[in-house]
């Protein structure tokens, strides 16, 4: 696929200086471009590669051109180099990932509806009663179980698996190897051992949440484990069952919320956060990568440490941690010069 600079130009609302017929058919960085590839300059730390750089096509910021223009390749001018690129990313994935159509094989029960310009791919499971929207793309090796509902415009990743009963709103994106509504980890005690409890609820996950890969998303015990509108998860997350996550919250790789707790609006959790069961943790709180939260948490705090503390707190202690050897060693002697005083 191949893509001329005065296209990209009328794609960004850029100006082309240089050969406006000049091709390209791939991305580069600016220092490692390559004929025929395109590449971006946003920031002046890279200004360095731009005389040198091999890409047949650079994208640039107005406020970085520099006054002599005439010993680059072909420049592309906009107001901003990096939010340009990035519509073209975005255009790019578009355009390579426009599959349509069923593979086989596959297995697609006769219950289930198909919306329009659907994609299934091969070794598909689609069960029972499923629903799947318009312009959605299925991809091999995924299994939708009885009266899953999957949105518009939706990407579902090799190997995922959505259980039963789930649904996933418009415009969502889950990656390869994630799972959907698995049990909830639900044991009663007893003399005997642990005994089951069934879980009988789903997961719910609104419109425009994107999912990385291998993360587990657990069933309710009754009701619904509940991920809002606009949520960003990383890579190897837990969501344990009755869980909560609030509207346009992200949350980093390898980080674990235990059962029943919710959390709330726009925050930030870093990675390997652990998050203990039944907590209520505010609105736009910043949770430090590693943290360990054990108690409920106010809107806007800022915690680090495990267990968890104020971020300045933790920041001013950690001084005296790195120091606390010394300091004990300290401690000691006046004690032993005081006890020689007596």
């Amino acid at each position: 696929m191949k893509f001329s600079a005065g296209q990209i130009a009328d794609l960004v609302n850029g100006t082309v200086l240089g050969d406006p017929e000049v091709e390209v058919s791939y991305i580069s960085k600016i220092e490692d471009g390559k004929p025929g590839t395109l590449t971006f300059l946003g920031g002046e730390k890279y200004q360095v590669f731009l005389k040198n750089t091999k890409a047949s096509i650079v994208l640039i910021s107005k406020n970085l051109l520099p006054s002599e223009t005439s010993d680059l390749p072909t420049v592309i001018v906009v107001e901003d180099a990096y939010s340009a690129f990035t519509r073209l990313l975005k255009f790019y994935d578009e355009m390579k990932t426009q599959k349509r159509g069923i593979e086989n094989p596959v297995f697609i029960s006769e219950s289930s509806s198909l919306g329009e310009d659907v994609y299934v791919g091969a070794f598909a499971y689609i069960a029972d009663k499923v629903k799947i929207g318009n312009n959605t793309r299925i991809y091999p090796q995924t299994y939708l179980g009885e009266n899953v509902v999957v949105g518009d415009n939706c990407f579902i990743g090799p190997g995922v698996k959505i259980y039963s009963d789930c649904s996933i709103g418009n415009n969502c994106v889950i990656h390869a190897g994630t799972v959907i509504g698995a049990d909830g980890f639900g044991f009663q005690p007893t003399a005997d051992g642990y005994e089951k409890v069934p879980q009988l609820g789903n997961v719910v996950i609104e419109d425009n949440v994107e999912i990385g890969s291998n993360c587990t998303i657990d069933r309710a015990t009754l009701g619904s484990t509940l991920i809002r509108k606009g949520v960003k998860l990383d890579n190897l997350i837990q969501i344990a069952h009755n869980v909560e996550i609030g509207e346009h919250t992200v949350i980093a790789s390898q980080a674990g919320i235990a059962g029943s707790s919710k959390i709330g609006e726009w925050s930030m959790i870093g990675g390997q956060v652990g998050i203990s069961g039944h907590l209520k943790v505010g609105n736009k709180v910043r949770l430090q990568a590693q943290s360990g939260i054990i108690n409920d948490v106010k809107d806007e705090e800022k915690l680090y440490g495990s267990p968890a503390m104020q971020y300045l707190k933790y920041q001013k202690s950690f001084v005296y941690f790195r120091q606390f050897p010394e300091l004990v060693k300290r401690l000691e002697k006046l004690e032993e010069e005081n006890n020689k005083k007596k």
